[in-house]
């Protein structure tokens, strides 16, 4: 499954020429000088992006590299427009940000399910012969030409939507958490790197409540230079609502590793502090209780800290509580 997590693409996309306008003459027998009757061009496709809750990664795009939208139909007689060139749907997950290759700029952004945006819109088609008729002019014979559809390089983004985003070291326990809270069921192993991709899950509350959590692959010092994973999974947290900072008991120094952390995200995107940011101590089953209260003496003042083991449960319910209160 998790060779299919794909969050970034770069594809070539292009919009349908417009349809030129026709040049025509009314001709029948009983009417005489009939005039100008041409018809204008049908609209080139567009091409549009549209959210699809049901997707949840890009690999349908990984191996379509060139969209490509229909050109309008040329306009005729009886002034009979052409017919428009058939629209490209282009359906992604939500979250996704497409970006020009070259500036950066964002063209486009899908947060909701059934959003749609138009990425490369179709050359307009072309007037008829009979939007030149005049006075002194009777039988035009011209038309415009249909507008050409716009194509060009993006870049799809994928930035997982979630409620809470779990920030920690390899083997801090984010993966364990995520299985005991959700029905997620993430790969769990005592080695650094067991999430390889991010994973979602539905956490219930009370009152038939939920959120969604997200588990992001673990961050080492340096990944904002691309060490480790690097920075690639880091853009999965810039869409979460509240930051679960996760270190855990057996850590020789609780406070460094949280800031290490916090200096690993700032180095990506300041603006990622500026997020709501919860510290969850976890793995508490492994320590005596003489051990925690050293702990929490050294913890940092300026964050709500939690307690709790995915072993037995212990602080779990404790910590839904805070995640659900910084939420509302």
């Amino acid at each position: 499954m998790t060779s299919n997590f794909i969050d970034y693409v770069k594809i070539h996309c292009q919009s349908g020429d417009g349809g030129a306008g026709s040049v025509h003459f009314r001709r029948e027998k009983m009417v005489d000088k009939g005039g100008p009757d041409g018809g204008d061009g049908g609209r080139g496709g567009h091409v549009i992006l549209k959210g699809n809750r049901n997707l949840w990664t890009l690999i349908h795009l990984r191996y379509q590299k060139h969209i490509k939208a229909s050109k309008g139909v040329r306009g005729s007689g009886s002034r009979s427009t052409g017919a428009q060139g058939q629209d490209v749907m282009i359906e992604v997950p939500m979250g996704t940000v497409v970006k020009d290759p070259e500036t950066g700029e964002i063209l486009a952004e899908i947060t909701e399910d059934g959003q749609e945006e138009i990425l490369f819109a179709g050359g307009m088609g072309g007037l008829g012969n009979t939007h030149f008729k005049s006075s002194t002019k009777q039988t035009p014979h011209y038309a415009q030409p249909g507008q050409p559809g716009k194509d060009g390089w993006v870049i799809c983004e994928l930035k997982v939507l979630a409620d809470v985003g779990l920030v920690g070291f390899p083997n801090a326990g984010k993966s364990t958490l995520l299985s005991v809270v959700s029905a997620a069921k993430p790969e769990i192993a005592n080695y650094a790197f067991t999430t390889l991709t991010p994973n979602l899950g539905v956490v219930a509350y009370h009152d038939y409540k939920s959120f969604i959590m997200a588990d992001i692959p673990g961050i080492i010092e340096g990944a904002a230079e691309g060490k480790g994973l690097g920075i690639r999974f880091l853009r999965h947290i810039e869409r979460n609502s509240i930051l679960l900072f996760l270190v855990s008991a057996e850590s020789e120094d609780v406070e460094a590793e949280y800031k290490t952390l916090l200096n690993e995200l700032k180095k990506y995107n300041p603006e990622l502090l500026d997020k709501n940011r919860i510290l969850g101590i976890s793995k508490i089953d492994t320590q005596t209780d003489e051990d925690l209260e050293k702990i929490k003496k050294k913890l940092p003042q300026d964050i709500p800290v939690v307690f709790f083991s995915s072993l037995n449960l212990k602080g779990i319910n404790e910590l839904k509580d805070i995640l659900w209160d910084n939420l509302a």
